[in-house]
């Protein structure tokens, strides 16, 4: 069994969207939520009709991928083959896309989209952020 170290370090090497996803599936699991705990003071405070919960944040629905750089400058070629394909700039806009990394390549698509497009970004050679819009 691995130990709480362990774990704290595959955690830190999620992606953001990783991270949520995780969440969620543990609050969908054990029926928890991630908001901080309330400190006694504060509950004791409460009305005894009881208060309403604190609203769950909303998983977000649009995202920004955005090209971080290449992992191997020999394959920029690639990359912007890619990007052309996915926003359909010309070879010049692309490539000075490419060459000014970071810069976002499909701004407020959803996340199979955003994933798609991460996925043969990368499998081109770029390294890839996706964000929440």
């Amino acid at each position: 069994m691995a130990t709480v170290d362990e774990i704290i370090g595959q955690i830190e090497q999620l992606s953001v969207l990783d991270l949520v996803q995780l969440t969620k599936a543990l609050q969908d699991k054990w029926g928890v939520s991630a908001a901080a705990a309330m400190p006694m003071m504060a509950m004791g405070a409460m009305p005894a009709t009881g208060g309403a919960a604190a609203p769950v944040a909303e998983e977000p629905t649009e995202f920004n991928v955005v090209l971080s750089g290449l992992a191997d400058p020999g394959k920029k070629i690639g990359v912007i083959k890619v990007v052309r394909e996915l926003t359909n700039l010309s070879l010049k806009e692309a490539k000075d896309l490419v060459e000014g990394a970071p810069q976002p390549v499909k701004e407020g698509v959803s996340k199979e989209e955003s994933q798609s497009v991460k996925a043969k970004l990368e499998e081109a050679g770029g390294t890839v952020d996706v964000k929440p819009a």
